[in-house]
């Protein structure tokens, strides 16, 4: 792959926006999102907003996840 084309595609999405594509489906209400072309990952926060998918909220995804599987 060509070590520009990540910059250029970050760069196109700081511009146009993401193009995101849910990714993992934790409830459902909560989704985890891919953007289809800088490969950014978020998910949805108690707030309703999209946050990036750092550690500690993938963290709490798989809990949810967990939790909503049994019941």
């Amino acid at each position: 792959m060509n070590k520009l084309a990540p910059t250029l595609a970050k760069f196109y999405c700081n511009f146009f926006g993401h193009k995101l594509k849910i990714s993992k489906t934790v409830t459902n209400h909560i989704h985890e999102y891919k953007c289809a072309r800088c490969r950014m990952e978020m998910t949805d926060t108690a707030n309703g907003f999209l946050a990036r998918l750092t550690p500690k909220f993938k963290e709490t995804n798989e809990y949810l996840a967990e939790i909503h599987q049994r019941r």
